[in-house]
This record gives C-alpha cells, sequence and structure tokens, in this order.
C-alpha cells in the first residue's frame, strides 16, 4: 500500500446502535473507492469488516475492525465498531484514537439508545462529529423526523447539509445545502443535476440559513459581512464550517442507502472536507526519564512514539497489535521500546489491516494506524516509543465488567488449555476478567453483558476447541454467632498403647470485628492445660473457622477463649487437644445463635429519568434498599442502593430490558449483614452434603 504523510490521513470510528447499518456503510465506501470489485453482505457473511466466524454466524460486529478507504488521495481509516452494548470496550478503544467520527442512524429505526451512547461517547473523547442517516431506500424512512429529534436532544448545532428529494414516494436524490444544488441518482448509479423540487426550496431556506448563522460567528468580519447583507462565497462557506464541525459547534447530517451506494459518495467528500486530519488534534504523553510533558501532536518530525489501542489474537490470522503512531515516522528495522513492560523490539515488518488482511507497508507516519506482529509481551493500552526518548501515553478507561458468571470445563483434562484460551481472550478484550475465587472454591468470568460471555463460550469452542459451562456464580456467604457459649469437650481415645487425651473448656463470643475470623485467648490458670498445647488449641480453632458447622461457610467474628481444661501426662498429645478444640468449636458454636451472614453490594444504577420508578421497584422486590438518587447530566438519574450480591444475578439484563438497553450500573463491597430466615434457611438445606464431607 502507498505510504501517506500525516496531512493526507482522516481516523474516522463508526458509532451507532446495532443493526443501524455501519458494516453495510464500510461496503458501500469499499465498493465506491475500489477496495472491492463487489459490495458484500452481512446476510451472506462476506463483508470485509465483519470476518470474524462469530460475527458471521450471529450476523452483527462483536469487534473494531479497521479498513482504509483511499478517496481522493486521501486516506481514510474506518474504524467499523460493534454497536451492541456488550461490546462498548471495542467503541471505546476505537474512540481512544479516532480524530473524528461518523455516528450512524437508520432512517427506518431512528434516533435510539445506541445514538444517544455514542454521542455521549464523542462527547467523552472530544471527538468532531457527523450523522449519516442510512436505509433511506425503505418507503417508511423519515430523515425530517431523524433530524427533529437530533434537534430536540442537541439543540441548533444539529444542522442537516443535505435534504432528501423523493418521488412516488421513492428515494431518487438530494438537495446540497452549502452548494444550494439538486441532484439525483441514474442507473448507473451515477449523480447528475436536477431541478429543484418545490417543496424542497422552503427546507433548503431554512436549513442554508442556520448554516449561514454559524459561519458569520466564526469570525467578527464575517458577522460584520453578515449583518451588513453580504453573500459569502460557497468556498468561505465550506472553510468556516470546517472549523465549526472542528470545534464541535456544528454537527453535520446527510443521509444515504448503504445498500444502492446512494449518498456515499457524498459522505466519503465531507469526512476529507470537514474532519481534522491528526496534525490539527493535540496529543500529549510524559517522558519517562525526564517526567515532562511531551507534546507528540502527531508532529512526523518529533522521535517515534505510539500508542497500542488493541490487541488481535487469532489462531488463524496470527498476533497482531493495532497502534496509532502518535509522533514520528516507524519503519521496518526500528528498535523500539516497551517502558511498560521493560522490553525492546525489533520491528520485523509493518502492517496496514484491511478487516482481516495484514497487508504489508514500508513507513507509517504519524497519525496514522498500523499494526505490529508478535511484539514481546505487549499488551493493549501499552506505550512504544525509542529507548532514548521513553514516552508513556495515558491508557485508555474501559468500561467495569460487573456482569459475573461462574465456568467450568466440561473436560478436566482441558483445564490448562481452557485457562491459557481464556487468557488470549482477555488479552484481547480488556472488559473479560478471569477471576479465580479459591474462598469458593469457583473460577468466575466477568464480562459487560451475558451475551458478550455466551460469544466467549462460543469462540472456546471454535478457536480453541475446549467446552465450558456458565452458571450462576456461588455468593460468598460467611457464619458468626451472636450470643455467648460456654462448653467443654474432652477428647479420649485409647487403642492400645499410647492413647489420646485432650480437655478443654472454652468460651465463645462474638468479637464485633466481622474483618478476621477469630481472636484467640486463654486464662488458663494453674497448670491445668500446659502452656505447649495452647498453640494446638488455637491450631483447632483456626482450622474450624475455615468451613462453619451451619453451612459449611468461612466463619468470621469469633472471640475464642480457653480458660480450663485438663491433660494425662502420657496419651496428652497436640495432636488431641488441636481435635477438642474443633469439637469444642463445633459444639460452641452451634449453641451460640449461630447466623448466616451475605455480602452487600453498594449500586448506583443511572437511567433517564423516566425509568427510575421501575428501577425502584424491581430494586425492592430484589430486597434492596434505596438510599437516594442524585440527578445527573442529560436528564439523567443515579439510583443508589445497598443490594445483596444474591441479588444481582441476571441484573444487567433486566435492566436493558427496563429501560431499553439505556441504563447502566456499577457496585462494589460494602460489607456483610444478617441474612434474612427464609434466605438462610435456603442455604443451609442447599449446603447440607458439605457438612457430611466435613465430619467425614
Amino acid at each position: 500500500m502507498e505510504v501517506f504523510t500525516t496531512d493526507r490521513i482522516r481516523n474516522v470510528a463508526l458509532f451507532g446502535h446495532g443493526g443501524a447499518g455501519k458494516t453495510s456503510l464500510v461496503e458501500a465506501m469499499a465498493f465506491l473507492s475500489g477496495q472491492t470489485n463487489r459490495m458484500g453482505k452481512i446476510s451472506d457473511g462476506n463483508t470485509v469488516s465483519d470476518f470474524d466466524k462469530e460475527e458471521i454466524k450471529r450476523s452483527f460486529s462483536i469487534q473494531t475492525s479497521i479498513v482504509p478507504i483511499i478517496w481522493d488521495h486521501t486516506k481514510i481509516n474506518i474504524l467499523d465498531t460493534p454497536g451492541y452494548f456488550d461490546f462498548v470496550g471495542e467503541a471505546e478503544e476505537a474512540a481512544s484514537v479516532a480524530d473524528a467520527a461518523v455516528i450512524v442512524v437508520s432512517g427506518k429505526a431512528g434516533v435510539e439508545v445506541g445514538t444517544k451512547k455514542a454521542w455521549e461517547l464523542c462527547e467523552k473523547y472530544k471527538i468532531p462529529r457527523m450523522f449519516f442517516v442510512s436505509d433511506m431506500d425503505i418507503d417508511n424512512a423519515s430523515f425530517r423526523q431523524v433530524v427533529a429529534d437530533l434537534q430536540e436532544l442537541y439543540g441548533k448545532k444539529i444542522a442537516p447539509f443535505h435534504l432528501p428529494i423523493r418521488e412516488n414516494e421513492k428515494f431518487v436524490g438530494y438537495v446540497n445545502v452549502v452548494a444550494q444544488t439538486a441532484n439525483r441518482w441514474n442507473d448507473k448509479g451515477e449523480v447528475v443535476p436536477m431541478e429543484m423540487p418545490d417543496y424542497s426550496v422552503a427546507n433548503l431556506e431554512l436549513c442554508r440559513e442556520a448554516l449561514i448563522e454559524s459561519v458569520a460567528e466564526t469570525s467578527e468580519e464575517f458577522m460584520d459581512r453578515y449583518f451588513g447583507g453580504e453573500e459569502f462565497s460557497e468556498n468561505e462557506i465550506r472553510q468556516a464550517l470546517r472549523v465549526n464541525v472542528t470545534d464541535g459547534s456544528i454537527v453535520p447530517i446527510s443521509m444515504g442507502s448503504s445498500v444502492l451506494a446512494q449518498g456515499v459518495y457524498t459522505l466519503l467528500d465531507d469526512i476529507i472536507k470537514y474532519f481534522p486530519s491528526p496534525d490539527k488534534r493535540s496529543c500529549a504523553g510524559i517522558n519517562a526519564t525526564t517526567n515532562e510533558v511531551y507534546q507528540a501532536d502527531y508532529d512526523f518530525s518529533k522521535p517515534k512514539s505510539a500508542y497500542i489501542f488493541k490487541t488481535i489474537q487469532d489462531p488463524f490470522i496470527g498476533t497482531y497489535s493495532l497502534i496509532k503512531v502518535n509522533s514520528g515516522v516507524l519503519k521496518t528495522d526500528d528498535v523500539l521500546l516497551n517502558y511498560h513492560r521493560d522490553t525492546e523490539s525489533k520491528i520485523g515488518k509493518l502492517y496496514v489491516m484491511r478487516g482481516a488482511k495484514a497487508e504489508e507497508v514500508k513507513e507509517l507516519h504519524a497519525g496514522d494506524i498500523g499494526a505490529l506482529a508478535k511484539l514481546n509481551n505487549a499488551r493493549t493500552t501499552d506505550s512504544l516509543s525509542t529507548k532514548a526518548n521513553p514516552i508513556l501515553y495515558i491508557r485508555t478507561a474501559l468500561s467495569t465488567p460487573y456482569t459475573c458468571k461462574r465456568y467450568k470445563v466440561k473436560n478436566k483434562a482441558d483445564m490448562d488449555k481452557a485457562s491459557q484460551a481464556l487468557a488470549k481472550l482477555a488479552n484481547e478484550d480488556l472488559t473479560l476478567k478471569v477471576v479465580n475465587d479459591s474462598q469458593n472454591s469457583q473460577t468466575l468470568l466477568y464480562g459487560i453483558g451475558e451475551q458478550q460471555l455466551d460469544i466467549v463460550v462460543s469462540k472456546l469452542a471454535g478457536r480453541y476447541k475446549v467446552d465450558i459451562e456458565l452458571g450462576k456464580a456461588k455468593v460468598a456467604f460467611r457464619e458468626t454467632i451472636r450470643k455467648k457459649a460456654d462448653v467443654e469437650y474432652k477428647y479420649k481415645k485409647q487403642s492400645g498403647g499410647h492413647g489420646q487425651y485432650g480437655h478443654v473448656k472454652m468460651t465463645f463470643e462474638p468479637s464485633g470485628n466481622l474483618e478476621e475470623p477469630y481472636e484467640f485467648s486463654q486464662t488458663v490458670v494453674g497448670g491445668a492445660v500446659p502452656k505447649n498445647y495452647f498453640p494446638a488449641v488455637e491450631k483447632g480453632i483456626q482450622d474450624s473457622v475455615k468451613s462453619g458447622p451451619l453451612a459449611a461457610y468461612p466463619v468470621v467474628g469469633i472471640k475464642a477463649n480457653l480458660y480450663d481444661g485438663s491433660y494425662h501426662p502420657v496419651d496428652s498429645s497436640e495432636l488431641a487437644f488441636k481435635v477438642a478444640a474443633a469439637q469444642a468449636f463445633k459444639k460452641g458454636f452451634m449453641q451460640a445463635s449461630p447466623v448466616l451472614l451475605e455480602p452487600i453490594a453498594s449500586m448506583t444504577v443511572t437511567a433517564s429519568d423516566k425509568y427510575t420508578g421501575d428501577i425502584m421497584g424491581d430494586l425492592n422486590k430484589r430486597r434492596a434498599r434505596v438510599l437516594g438518587m442524585n440527578p445527573i447530566e442529560g436528564g439523567k438519574q443515579e439510583v443508589i442502593a445497598d443490594i445483596p450480591y444474591k441479588e444481582l444475578d441476571g441484573y444487567n439484563t433486566i435492566l436493558r430490558s427496563m429501560t431499553g438497553g439505556e441504563g447502566t450500573f456499577r457496585y462494589e463491597f460494602a460489607r456483610y449483614e444478617q441474612a434474612p430466615d427464609d434466605v438462610q434457611q435456603r442455604e443451609i438445606e442447599a449446603r447440607a452434603n458439605k457438612l457430611v464431607d466435613i465430619e467425614e
């Protein structure tokens, strides 16, 4: 592939609700630019950007793919992101390196939750954006409604650059608001001039007046000319609009049909005209040697540095670190330092990804997006630079996974294989986490949502030939006591020769400290129990609190005191006193009003104000205590509640169902509380077999 300088590069992310038409738009772009000789279809599983087997099987995107489009001597790196919320990490990775975004909205479905989330993502990363309304070839598509809804949400900055022309209820052409011309598509798909329909004239005047007002506000000179009644030239309008689009004060809307490749030619032109090249954006890191700010700013003349924003680990296409060059010019045989890993790697070859295909290039200029193969120990969000100028860039903050499932490997012989495969998938997707919960003898899989975890199961089976099954995670209950018990236990065993003898008198009561399993003390007087057996008594307690006598859960908050007992000069041993203490613990625990404690999470649920009633009603059903609400930007509310961990299973799915996919939540461990009687009884019955095992 040809080498492109920074000013001839555009990095554009495609965002939008799932099913809005992002992948189909990429197909139309690739076809019109001559990258492909025919347009693929999602239904046929032959699109450029949806190449993963899971994407083909499910007919939707699950990972961000890069498709470079060469248009008007400019390279447009299109980052096609998934629209489904379970894969928000992929969209966040793309946003971290995009210099602009196109938010795709279906003209048929209209503004959806994914549209709003895309806007919020652009706001977070301060990305210039425009809207593209797809599906305009469908009869009931309404461009006017989409514009009205967007203007209601985001105000006057929403500006149509084009207006649709329909004949006999069919989409046949468009009005260019800037140029004040009307065009239609002929049978060959070419744009030809046409007379402007009468019904378009009034709309054109309204839209153009709004644009001219925005142009006038870009400078005092333009403002004076505007109030003086002067006309601006088309070139002046376009130059001013580029400033407006770059700073976000205007967000253009265009439209078309991806399936028919209509409106896409104009969209590509507008991307080049109005979106900034990387050198018009800022980018800064920290020099690890001097701790000073390093203003990279995609300057090709500065020392080399790059940022790894995504990792691909596929057994079929290999391992690639996807990078954005933040400064300098990367060339083959360059040696790059990964300061985070304290490793240097020599670049064998430089690549540009085109969907699943890696195309070799000689060099990558600042601002460009490319790929490096098999970097030593490199991870997503690592920084690359030269040893003489070590640079660290801020790591992208990806969404935290809160959906949790327990997983089991079906074939025990595949345990190691499954562990290695999951590590690769987690390296590829940072919103996937594997946690070994040794206390509850389970391995947990965390993700953004259940659909993501289901796809992980499918990938393990398809890619790595490992079968796992997901189940409900065990909740980490605890056991404690509420009263004081005074018990005695004598362990006596005779079997020929030396016997076993240990005799203890102990009290057990609440310690008041649920952070620690137990506190041990002794108040023995007169040598009833020799000092050398005190450690054995404590060891008996120490072993016993690991699995309590109520439901075999760990014990917390116990204060044990050894105050009396007796011993035998021949038969007593450390083992005998350890067993006596353990049995005394079991007896005393059950006499001291034992209870189960359940973990409580402090949770925050965020959604539009109109959903708060449903959210609070559902939380009450889940034994949660709603503590309050906080209004936040965008007409949303934060509902703050304490909720038992046991009630969190499946909450992500329920919340999305209640809020149309809009609601999000986060939580963290707060404390342990006594479980209600019914919950406690169910747990004790369910774990009765665990107690049998312990006694044996």
